[in-house]
């Protein structure tokens, strides 16, 4: 099976992102592929890089909601899944959220970002609620997927959290900047966790320079085994095409040692202290 991972640069005016999309969409759709997953925030600017956004906390949509309704139809008409990320608004509540779309039109549910973070030119306290969807899996028609939004991905627990509840491919759509983290590590970090949950995993980055911040790219998909398999381009615009074979999460080291293994008879009075 082809996963594809669309990596673009914003550009003034929500439409014509998400024209450009559903543009994309389509052609990792005729390349083959048969999920595909935008980066954080792919339809707007990195609205958190500055300090009290009014207008960006205005632009904040429902789920599903007008973003979601285009995405839905080309889901349907092309047969694939698709990850979103948007900026969501429920009641007095704003999220940052992925919807998760089967490849039948219909909304299996929306992951929110949980774990909130706040330092230079990343402003997230001031324009998210700490996510309430907890950690789900979804089963789509082409796997079992999960999602780890940006800053969730440096959590073990919730990347284990996924991998209990059946994930086979976890997709993290992701505003990773040029120089945020020191060299290769975040690439580490998602390696070693597809190599200790026995599962997929696949960064999909924000590209191109914003205000404050040039975002770096590189997305790219580790196998069970720990291996990057499919690497996008620095600081360029592209559809990144990965075959994966989800038959080898099952032969994983994970899932034969290491989830077997697990005592969580222990765990409880471990991670009861703040």
């Amino acid at each position: 099976m082809k996963i594809a991972l669309i990596q673009q640069r914003t550009s003034n005016g929500k439409d014509n992102n998400i024209q450009k999309g559903v543009n994309a969409l389509r052609e990792a759709a005729s390349l083959g592929a048969k999920i595909i997953c935008f980066s954080e925030l792919a339809f707007t600017a990195f609205f958190p890089q500055k300090s009290s956004n009014t207008k960006a906390k205005d632009e904040a949509e429902s789920i599903p909601g007008f973003t979601t309704e285009i995405f839905s139809r080309l889901a349907k008409e092309l047969e694939v899944v698709v990850i979103l990320n948007i900026y969501e608004k429920d009641g007095v509540n704003k999220y940052d959220s992925s919807p998760v779309i089967d490849a039948d039109g219909k909304i299996l549910g929306t992951t929110r970002m949980i774990h909130i973070t706040d330092y230079a030119c990343f402003h997230e306290k001031e324009y998210y609620t700490p996510g309430n969807s907890g950690a789900p899996v979804y089963k789509t028609k082409y796997g079992n997927i999960g999602v780890a939004i940006c800053y969730d991905r440096h959590y073990p627990e919730y990347m284990r959290a996924l991998a209990l509840n059946g994930a086979e491919i976890v997709f993290i759509p992701q505003a990773g900047s040029v120089g945020e983290w020191p060299e290769g590590l975040y690439e580490a970090e998602m390696r070693v966790a597809a190599f200790q949950n026995g599962y997929f995993t696949a960064l999909c980055n924000r590209v191109g320079e914003e205000e404050c911040l040039t975002f770096s790219g590189e997305s790219f998909v580790c196998n069970p085994e720990g291996e990057v398999i499919a690497r996008a381009g620095l600081e360029s615009e592209e559809i990144l095409i990965c075959d994966i074979d989800l038959n080898e999460c099952e032969k994983s080291h994970a899932k034969r040692l290491f989830i077997r293994d697990r005592r969580p008879e222990l765990y409880v009075e471990w991670f009861n202290k703040k």
